[in-house]
């Protein structure tokens, strides 16, 4: 047989795939809602790429009221680092949209971009805070971390002193916990990876 080779389709997933195979069961609403959702992916990811670019070469948007321009604009003029890779283990890592560490304030600045409609949570940004300490070997009970969560017309702020808890009685409302957490279940995985006997082909 002279198979046809696509060379323009190599290393690319259709989005209806036969691996993918659930979309067989979607109506034309699901099938329509699933495409528009992969596609605000896709734009939110070249969204965070322009922006990245963008505060690097330290080029600042118009002053407009959007969600994209606040966060270049801010992250500029407050001297942020873009697209930080914040580690602990390889099963816990996460990249910082925008961070920056003041250590003469002890002041630790965190702000993400989103680009969805969806509700956003400041426990991503907790997650990368304590990234942050665990891997720089900062004590969150003595820093001040202020971070944003940029969406749609403006932002939300959180600003959190000596890493007291945002809810009273909540555990995961503190960053030294998380930290906690983070070890834990960074050893357990790696408990459970070192159980995994390595596959044999003869």
């Amino acid at each position: 047989m002279d198979w046809i080779p696509h060379w323009n389709l190599q290393g690319k997933h259709a989005f209806l795939s036969p691996s993918g195979y659930s979309w067989l069961g979607y109506d034309a609403e699901k099938m329509a809602k699933s495409y528009e959702n992969k596609q605000n992916v896709a734009r939110g990811t070249a969204l965070h790429e322009m922006a990245s670019q963008l505060i690097k070469s330290k080029t600042e948007l118009a002053p407009k009221k959007k969600a994209l321009n606040l966060f270049v604009n801010d992250c500029i003029r407050d001297g942020m680092s873009s697209e930080v890779l914040l580690y602990y283990s390889d099963h816990c890592f996460g990249t910082a949209d925008g961070i920056k560490w003041d250590s003469d304030q002890l002041e630790l600045r965190i702000y993400d971009l989103k680009t969805g409609v969806s509700k956003p949570s400041f426990k991503q940004l907790d997650i990368y805070a304590a990234l942050f300490c665990l891997e720089y070997g900062v004590k969150p009970k003595k820093i001040t971390i202020i971070q944003r969560l940029y969406q749609g017309n403006g932002y939300q702020e959180q600003v959190t002193i000596k890493d007291k808890a945002r809810i009273e009685g909540e555990n995961h409302g503190n960053i030294a916990w998380i930290m906690s957490h983070i070890k834990e279940m960074s050893k357990i995985l790696e408990e459970k990876e070192a159980e995994i006997k390595p596959f044999k082909f003869w």
